[in-house]
């Protein structure tokens, strides 16, 4: 990878990421409203925010300079992947100013004849752009190294048919991952509370992504709510 994005990725280390994401359903799901949540988690400190669909990150891109991971959730009939499924969503992203692109990086069967090797070596070839591995197991995090992924995050644990009788945050997978790979290791999924997050770094995170606790006002609002009922 290029110097720079090395200096991109040195930039979020032992830092907070902000995943700023909406149901489409939401009123929030708004590329300036995604953009002003964005802006208001950079200006109180965070490294770095984590984006989905190409609208979302031009917006974000207009009004920060600071690292966007870039994603496109992408339902595609047949397969069980999701994150920026082939390589022409990954394009789109990294189009639309993204400065890594995250890919699931799971073991499972990927549309269009890709393979992650390829997709990856595309992402690094075609478009310049480093690569996080969202993974959901030991092996798939493996893999994806092998692959050529720039860093892995235990993104899809929790999320997967390998994986649903866990619930994030997968802290022992992040240890397991932490000990085992050469590359960054973020934890990110079931981040609740900053001590949850102080634990993600005792066990060596090397960034903490942090979505639903902080902008989830719908996922949040349903769970207070429930209390009432």
């Amino acid at each position: 990878m290029s110097a720079i994005s090395s200096d991109v990725i040195s930039s979020l280390r032992h830092g907070l990421i902000v995943s700023c994401q909406a149901p489409v359903d939401s009123p929030l799901h708004e590329p300036n409203v995604i953009a002003a949540i964005a802006e208001a988690a950079i200006n109180k400190g965070a490294v770095g925010v984590r984006i989905d669909t190409p609208q979302h990150v031009a917006a974000v891109r207009q009004r920060l300079q600071t690292p966007i991971i870039g994603l496109w959730k992408q339902q595609i009939p047949g397969f069980n992947i999701y994150i920026t499924p082939q390589f022409h969503h990954a394009a789109a992203i990294a189009e639309a100013g993204a400065d890594i692109i995250a890919i699931d990086a799971t073991l499972r069967d990927r549309p269009g004849g890709e393979t992650i090797t390829d997709l990856i070596a595309r992402i690094h070839q075609e478009l310049g752009k480093p690569v996080m591995a969202d993974v959901d197991t030991l092996e798939a995090a493996i893999a994806a190294v092998a692959a050529g992924a720039d860093v892995v995050g235990t993104t899809l644990y929790g999320y997967t048919t390998a994986t649903q009788q866990q619930s994030p945050p997968g802290f022992d997978l992040l240890a397991q991952m932490v000990q085992q790979l050469k590359i960054p290791v973020l934890c990110e999924g079931g981040i609740a509370s900053p001590a949850m997050a102080r634990q993600a770094l005792n066990l060596g995170a090397y960034a903490v992504v942090v979505g639903t606790a902080i902008t989830g006002i719908d996922q949040q609002v349903q769970a207070y709510r429930a209390v009432f009922l």
